[in-house]
């Protein structure tokens, strides 16, 4: 017997623990030209977590207490899964990417492959999404302008002056990218060499993106 899906017509309410599809929603991914699986499968890891679903800005947006918490973003080269917070993440896979050099806040994910979409990885950035709703907490723009190099990289820019000159010279955006990537890892060794396969990007003037 065929049984039919209810589907929210509005924002994906939670109903008995389980998330309930949105109508809009379902209609984006049917209409997808790109990233289709990519987008489908975000999606279905998302609504798991116990996150509500909407159509905003023309693309799928996922809420948490009524709070917007992330995106899906279909590029060109990628599909995206933008955290509006993100700078508050602990980015303990070194996975975040800036989403722009004047973008303080958000940070994103990054797939070309449907194999690149991990549960437990996605499930550790979406946790803290959460948590980062549940507690109140916002982004300290002001914080954010104040980076804290880390000490691999202090050291390497004091001998190389011709370096420290073009890190300085880069635009805040572009150095705040750096900073992410190099200090997402968690030891030292794999800290100097994120920063030394950088080095010629750095000297060209270029963001990590570029």
């Amino acid at each position: 017997m065929f049984v039919e899906v209810w589907r929210a017509p509005g924002p994906a309410r939670i109903y008995g623990g389980v998330t309930v599809p949105n109508a809009k929603v379902d209609a984006f991914v049917a209409r997808a030209k790109v990233w289709q699986r990519e987008i489908k499968k975000l999606r279905e890891i998302l609504l798991e977590c116990g996150l509500e679903e909407d159509l905003k800005w023309g693309k799928p947006c996922f809420l948490a207490e009524g709070k917007n918490v992330a995106i899906i973003q279909p590029f060109k080269a990628h599909c995206s899964l933008m955290f509006f917070k993100g700078a508050l993440f602990e980015d303990t896979h070194g996975l975040l990417r800036s989403q722009g050099e004047n973008t303080q806040s958000a940070l994103r994910l990054e797939f070309t492959n449907e194999k690149q979409i991990t549960k437990p990885v996605l499930n550790s950035y979406v946790k803290q999404a959460i948590a980062a709703e549940k507690a109140g907490l916002k982004v300290d723009f002001k914080a954010k302008r104040e980076l804290v190099l880390p000490e691999e990289l202090t050291s390497i820019l004091k001998k190389d002056r011709k370096l420290a000159k073009a890190f300085d010279a880069l635009t805040l955006g572009r150095r705040r990218a750096y900073v992410l990537y190099f200090s997402g890892a968690k030891q030292s060794q794999t800290r100097t060499m994120r920063i030394e396969k950088c080095i010629p990007k750095i000297l060209a003037g270029l963001g990590m993106n570029d």
